[in-house]
């Protein structure tokens, strides 16, 4: 009776505070603090392109403004965003690249190296005249064309408008070979692009050796594709990314393709005291040469300043009646699914991926279920896919010898905001304590010092094991967690009358 009582009042507590207040979508409200702005979330998603649906007005916010300055003004006017120097500073310098692009095509470098090659392959075999004609034009060449549009590099703190402020740039660029993408994203898909190449090569007979680089053939590839790629939050932490960054990047360059990105670290300070950081360093060199640099840093993270949802969407693993809560909300849910309770299995790059608790768009999850076991960003992506809405329960102090689990659970956090994919969290304690810079190095770490035959004074320096990265990434991935509580982040979230997840 005192357990059907509690649960009563549990289910009551849920409808009020939450489903009421969350689910049901409202109109947005203005939030006051010194200036009147609305929620981070408004502004995101008036000025991103790429999460809005097509012939919405967010889809083409630059319909009547068709310069990056003036859409920036129009939203200022409007009261959806606030007047900030630093940010009219950036988009100053998006806007002159904007109308630098104008009908701008890398066309041109990708025929150019095309008809070199094909000119060097002419053999004696050929008709004198074309071979005769083929040396003129090689000792002739006609002038090179122009350089390409230098690209821009924004850097600075979490929530500062970085990746705002790039969407309202890239909305506003009329051509159509463009491509926004979060770099995770990215990088993903240019491993599975080398993956493709290296099977469709022939297989080497017994005895046989050759070498094959896909890189340079992958980004041509990619340069074939797109003239202007818009990266959101550039950041290195792995060194098979590192290895492959410098030729990926010098190839895309060579072709004439833009690169426009957000990040929170300075140019100099990507992969800093990463494994062989040395070979990555002309990447830094090329990144430079090719992407002026501007740091955006006004102290305000934008994301604290937008409203919380009424209801609770963060909760402390000690509260008591927690797990009961997080039940009933999980099956007032489930309720507006058409699909039964039950384990799902999702297949990721030829893996089984099986989650133990899903209902149509709705997944029920551990910590340990998700970042305890080796997944990374093809794996939440694929969950993004398919699940709206996310429940991530017993989530642990991170601690440094808990690095690895912090590292996956930024990648997870970063991926699920990218896609609007509503979480629910119960942790061991608030956003802003989660993360600890305590603890010390693991039996996994000492045996990884062993094999790569490095000294413990190494292990001082390199962020693999001093978790420098996870520690800047978190500052990121609490301000995330602050913004997927408000009600309009929840509300663009809802994908219960589309056809998004199967």
């Amino acid at each position: 009776m005192a357990a059907h009582t509690i649960l009563a009042a549990v289910r009551s507590s849920v409808k009020t505070s939450i489903y009421d207040s969350v689910l049901t979508l409202k109109k947005p409200r203005l939030v006051s603090n010194g200036d009147t702005v609305k929620s981070y979330a408004v502004w995101r998603q008036c000025s991103s392109s790429a999460s809005c649906p097509a012939g919405s007005p967010a889809a083409n916010p630059c319909a009547s403004s068709s310069d990056t300055v003036g859409h920036f003004d129009r939203l200022v006017r409007s009261g959806i965003l606030r007047e900030d120097a630093q940010q009219r500073a950036v988009v100053k310098q998006l806007s002159l690249l904007q109308h630098r692009l104008g009908n701008y095509s890398n066309s041109v470098y990708l025929h150019q190296t095309h008809r070199k090659d094909d000119d060097l392959r002419l053999t004696s075999a050929e008709p004198k005249g074309a071979e005769s004609s083929a040396k003129e034009e090689l000792a002739s060449p006609s002038p090179p064309p122009p350089p390409p549009p230098r690209g821009l590099y924004i850097y600075g703190d979490v929530g500062t408008g970085k990746t705002r402020l790039m969407d309202i740039f890239y909305s506003c660029v009329t051509d159509t070979r463009k491509k926004r993408v979060h770099f995770n994203g990215f990088m993903l898909d240019v491993h599975q692009r080398i993956h493709r190449r290296k099977q469709s090569l022939p297989k080497r007979g017994l005895g046989k050796m050759f070498t094959y680089d896909p890189i340079s053939p992958v980004a041509m590839e990619i340069s074939s594709e797109t003239c202007l790629l818009c990266f959101d939050e550039f950041q290195v932490t792995d060194v098979a990314d590192a290895m492959i960054l410098k030729q990926l990047f010098e190839t895309l360059f060579k072709r004439g393709v833009v690169v426009v990105a957000t990040s929170n670290r300075a140019p100099d300070d990507l992969y800093k005291n990463g494994l062989q950081r040395d070979t990555f360093l002309p990447f830094i060199g090329a990144l430079k040469e090719n992407c002026g640099t501007v740091c955006l840093d006004s102290g305000v993270d934008y994301r604290r300043l937008a409203r919380a949802a009424e209801g609770r969407l963060y909760f402390l693993t000690g509260e008591p009646g927690v797990e009961a809560l997080l039940g009933v909300l999980f099956e007032e849910l489930a309720l507006r699914q058409k699909s039964a309770t039950g384990p799902r299995t999702l297949t990721v790059l030829g893996r089984d991926l099986t989650l133990q608790k899903t209902c149509g768009s709705i997944a029920d999850c551990t910590f340990d279920e998700l970042c305890g076991v080796p997944l990374g960003a093809s794996d939440y992506l694929e969950m993004a896919r398919i699940f709206d809405t996310v429940f991530i329960r017993n989530v642990p102090m991170l601690t440094l010898t808990l690095k690895d689990q912090a590292r996956r659970f930024t990648t997870l956090i970063d991926n699920f905001y990218d896609k609007k994919v509503r979480v629910v969290l119960l942790a061991a304690a608030p956003v802003d304590r989660l993360f600890v810079h305590s603890g010390g190095e693991g039996e996994r770490d000492r045996q990884l010092l062993d094999d790569l035959g490095l000294s413990g004074e190494a292990a001082e320096r390199l962020t693999l094991f001093t978790a420098e990265e996870e520690i800047f990434a978190f500052q990121r991935t609490a301000s995330r967690i602050m913004e997927m509580q408000t009600e309009k982040y929840w509300g663009e979230g809802d994908r219960s009358s589309s056809k998004k997840h199967t």
